[in-house]
């Protein structure tokens, strides 16, 4: 079963083998067993992608937009495992630690009473210093009823949709195009037959 603690640690294990042997690991991913877009979708996902990063996975399929084991492929899951994938990148980003990023000279600055938030270095690294959902709703319940009371599968089919509607298709050579259009077509038949 997918997004089990069993399949997670399984994924754990099969990494350290895989690191054991000096081998490429390839699993994980957003696996699931939920039939729909819901609470069970978001932690059984959770629990199997975070098994992939702890890993160390070297190649990852099925990443994002699982439903039903791999049965359903969703477009709203797809955007909401991409807002989850950059979450746990900035997660498993290493910390940087040095002089500027420990800022020990801030406290001169801030002075006896005041707060960090007004600092040079505050001001310089507020802005990217944190990650920002294009996704998630951080909005306090009176700020989120008044724009809509829009829950977070609402907001990933908006979305999907404005995607698939601005989507345009990469630059092909007319020629090459054909000649596609030719081998699917003749396949098709080949499979039919």
């Amino acid at each position: 079963m997918f997004g089990t603690p069993e399949s997670a640690m399984g994924l754990l294990c099969t990494g350290q083998i895989a690191r054991h042997f000096g081998l490429p690991f390839r699993g994980g991913g957003g696996l699931n067993a939920a039939q729909t877009v819901d609470a069970q979708a978001g932690y059984q996902t959770l629990m199997t992608m975070h098994a992939t990063f702890l890993a160390g996975t070297n190649f990852v399929m099925h990443t994002a937009g699982w439903l039903e084991g791999g049965l359903v492929a969703c477009y709203e899951k797809f955007v909401m495992d991409v807002e989850l994938l950059q979450m746990m990148q900035t997660e498993f980003t290493p910390i940087e630690i040095d002089e500027a990023s420990l800022a020990f000279g801030s406290h001169e600055e801030a002075g006896h009473g005041g707060h960090f938030l007004g600092t040079m270095h505050t001001m310089e690294r507020f802005r990217d210093c944190f990650y920002r959902p294009f996704l998630s709703s951080a909005d306090n319940f009176d700020r989120w009823s008044r724009n809509g009371s829009k829950t977070t599968d609402v907001r990933a089919s908006e979305i999907a949709h404005k995607m698939l509607d601005e989507y345009e298709a990469p630059a092909m050579d007319a020629a090459i195009k054909e000649e596609l259009d030719e081998w699917v077509a003749k396949r098709k038949k080949e499979l039919m037959a």
